[in-house]
């Protein structure tokens, strides 16, 4: 059961979308959303960096795979894709299973919410997602429960910018792809860590706006996406997590494993 997002929420979103991608009524429900999810997605366990991890994805055998971008009645379901930052990020946090274990987690952009389900996986205290798109929250939800794990908080408001959460950990998968975005969150994550001294750790493939932009970078873990992943995601063929610290000595970015 969703903890802070409400069906009067979820429908109160849904009737905010312009006509034309919301025209039948059965959207209007949270029953009926996870309904939707629950028919055109997939269950998936391999090809991906976690097999661990079951997530409800979009694959070549869900219909909206092929039908046409107008027809699909929400907003864009970047939560039905498992980018590779997410893959790394998780890969990483279930590899070192001490660095969530009794901690507060924050999954910033959680998308699908597989790195929030790595951390709890590993031990997390507790976990909350954040995804400014109510759908997303609810398809987590329902990827927690596909791993056998109760709800997580869900967050629907943008944190960016909000005053910093006593997190102890802050994730963040995929989230460097726009530069005006990349400086929004490492302003943001600096008060973070300066105001609550909260890990922050960022799963990337190596996006421009990450590097260009990124000051005070250490890379913790490096890994080859499998051959289908590098298809679908620009040609990308590693992904990598980073830890982020304003007292980082080295700067822009300190390139070695620990």
């Amino acid at each position: 059961m969703l903890k802070l997002l409400s069906t009067r929420r979820l429908v109160c979103h849904l009737k905010s979308l312009k006509a034309t991608k919301c025209s039948h009524s059965k959207f209007v429900t949270e029953d009926s959303v996870r309904s939707f999810i629950l028919e055109n997605t997939e269950t998936v366990e391999q090809h991906h960096l976690t097999p661990e991890v079951k997530l409800r994805l979009f694959t070549s055998n869900c219909r909206y795979w092929h039908e046409k971008p107008e027809l699909w009645p929400f907003d864009e379901p970047y939560w039905a894709i498992y980018w590779p930052g997410g893959q790394a990020l998780s890969r990483y946090l279930l590899d070192n299973p001490g660095v969530c274990k009794g901690k507060s987690v924050l999954d910033l952009g959680s998308g699908c919410g597989a790195s929030a389900i790595a951390a709890k996986l590993c031990g997390a205290a507790c976990v909350v997602a954040n995804d400014i798109d109510p759908v997303a929250v609810l398809a987590t939800c329902m990827n927690f429960e596909l791993n056998g794990l109760d709800s997580p908080v869900g967050v629907t408001e943008n944190m960016i910018g909000s005053e910093p959460g006593r997190y102890d950990l802050i994730l963040l998968g995929d989230m460097f792809y726009d530069e005006v975005l990349s400086r929004s969150l490492y302003t943001w994550l600096e008060q973070c860590v300066e105001t609550n001294n909260s890990q922050v750790l960022i799963g990337d493939p190596g996006r421009d706006q990450l590097e260009e932009s990124g000051r005070f970078l250490q890379k913790l873990a490096h890994f080859e996406l499998p051959k289908s992943v590098q298809e679908e995601n620009y040609g990308f063929t590693f992904t990598s997590v980073w830890r982020y610290h304003p007292q980082l000595s080295q700067n822009p970015l300190q390139r070695k494993t620990q």
